[in-house]
């Protein structure tokens, strides 16, 4: 396995791939979305932070990229729906800079509070710049939070602790979630007209662009602060500026932009009632140590395990839960290969958990069925993209979980319809993965095994008829079940050693007595 890190990713997660015999190639921000292409040649994972940003043209010819990695939480510098359409896997660490960002935000309130930046520039001046920098006290002040996850969350009991009054808007939480928790809830509206000072901490999507427009921030408290370090376009800028020059809003803080690095000429950088840092919110030693390690480590059980932690387009998946559904994997592969040779133009799959399912997550493993199913046709299909794939190509998938298992622990039964034919597979965990039912007869036989499927009319001889066949071709039987279907037909299973040539497959149609035959 290859994997590229930009943005001065930190050793210690390095150190992690290649403990695990990965091949690292370290890189400065690749800005260029055709070094970028270039970069990403045989590369099986990326590992960025915010300078690298990964475009769709990008990923377009990343034939080998299995995972995107970004060494923090927003995900907004990557294009997720086209490493979605993929296949890629895109995983952040969200939970290793959460304390650096909470108190990067909570040094900007001081900052805004007591003029610290202005002062600290006078001082270097040789002036002693007393007048005009009265601040405030924090103390009893009320703190708007938008975003009450994990970052917003740190900084709203942080603020507690210093005396402020702290109420939060989440555009996530639902309406019931109100009066449940140690901070009230409001309505945008509310929050906005309520606070002192107003921090953000949610993540920049659709919907949250401009969340803070200009009709919104002519909302807010006159004389109150703001302050950004969450991901730049959170705010109207313009705005922004327009409000401060006004004294609508009395001063701002930024740490995020629309545009990074900010260019010279911003008018952001003019106005002295505006304190910007240079997007440092992740920026400790600790949670730069914390995110490459946390990321490390997900990358590396995802690709050894199939544990999905920390993936933003795949449901999540713990250790313990795939050491469950791991024994199944190889099973959920090979049944998909196997229904795509004997319907080949699925239109419909049920997929039915029977048994004991409860504790099974069954995600993964469906996802991972429909991407062998369809993978064999043609595309890159991986459980990333399968559900998307499928709805593409027209096949409507369902799943239930429950039932009988017919005498087994847990029993998976797949009915694969197609516009001419379809078939019921049933299969399970027993000496490995095996197939114990095809269409409702009773036979068994590994699916990820070299097998000859036979339809035959149920009369004597019909076994050595073929064993001759194949044995005069030099073909090797491992294992011949045979079910008989009550209709004056049986079922086969034959095993062999290595898959049979056309010449030979014509010679077994020849037989008298085989009505179908089919190799998987």
């Amino acid at each position: 396995m290859k994997v590229l890190a930009c943005d001065g990713i930190h050793e210690d997660g390095l150190t992690l791939f290649r403990e695990a015999g990965w091949d690292v190639v370290v890189s400065d921000p690749i800005k260029d979305p055709a070094a970028l292409t270039e970069a990403l040649k045989g590369v099986d994972a990326v590992l960025v932070r915010s300078a690298t940003k990964v475009p769709a043209e990008a990923l377009a010819q990343a034939a080998n990229l299995r995972v995107i990695g970004r060494a923090g939480a927003g995900v907004d510098t990557i294009d997720v729906d086209a490493a979605t359409a993929r296949g890629i896997a895109v995983m952040n660490a969200p939970d290793g800079n959460t304390l650096a960002a909470a108190e990067h935000a909570i040094s900007l309130l001081f900052a805004l509070a007591r003029h610290i930046p202005r002062a600290d520039a006078g001082m270097k001046a040789g002036e002693w710049p007393k007048n005009g920098l009265t601040g405030f006290e924090l103390e009893g002040k009320k703190l708007g939070v938008i975003g009450l996850g994990r970052i917003g969350g740190t900084v709203a009991r942080k603020a507690q602790g210093i005396g402020m009054e702290v109420a939060a808007h989440d555009p996530f939480l639902p309406a019931s979630a109100a009066g449940k928790g140690s901070v009230p809830l409001k309505t945008l509206e509310e929050l906005l007209a309520w606070a002192d000072v107003v921090t953000l901490h949610i993540p920049r999507t659709k919907e949250t662009t401009n969340l803070l427009s200009e009709a919104s921030m002519r909302s807010m408290k006159k004389g109150a602060y703001l302050i950004n370090a969450a991901r730049g376009g959170l705010v109207d800028e313009a705005a922004l500026l327009t409000l401060i020059e006004e004294g609508h809003i009395a001063g701002a803080a930024l740490d995020t932009f629309v545009t990074e690095p900010l260019p010279a000429d911003s008018p952001l950088r003019a106005n002295p009632k505006l304190i910007l840092t240079p997007h440092l919110g992740a920026s400790t030693s600790e949670a730069q140590q914390a995110v490459s390690t946390i990321l490390a480590r997900q990358i590396i059980d995802f690709v050894a395990t199939g544990a999905v932690a920390g993936c933003v387009n795949l449901p999540p998946l713990t250790a313990e839960a795939a050491r469950e559904v791991g024994p199944w994997m190889p099973l959920m592969s090979a049944l998909g290969r196997l229904a795509a040779r004997l319907v080949p133009a699925p239109t419909r799959l049920e997929i039915t958990y029977a048994g004991r399912t409860e504790a099974l997550d069954t995600r993964p493993l469906s996802r991972l069925l429909v991407a062998a199913l369809l993978g064999t046709a043609s595309g890159r299909v991986t459980p990333v993209n399968a559900l998307q794939e499928a709805a593409a190509r027209g096949l409507t998938v369902s799943e239930t979980l429950g039932g009988n298992g017919d005498g087994f622990d847990r029993l998976l039964k797949l009915r694969v319809i197609g516009e001419k034919r379809t078939r019921e597979i049933e299969a399970t965990l027993h000496r490995g993965p095996r197939v114990v039912r095809l269409d409702g007869v009773e036979i068994e036989f590994d699916p990820q095994a070299h097998v000859l499927l036979l339809r035959n009319e149920d009369r004597p001889g019909m076994i050595g008829a073929v064993g001759s066949t194949l044995g005069a071709a030099g073909v090797n039987i491992v294992n011949f079940a045979l079910g008989a279907a009550g209709d004056g037909q049986a079922r086969a299973a034959i095993t062999v050693d290595r898959p049979v040539d056309d010449a030979q497959l014509a010679a077994l149609r020849a037989t008298p007595g085989i009505l179908s035959l089919a190799q998987v």
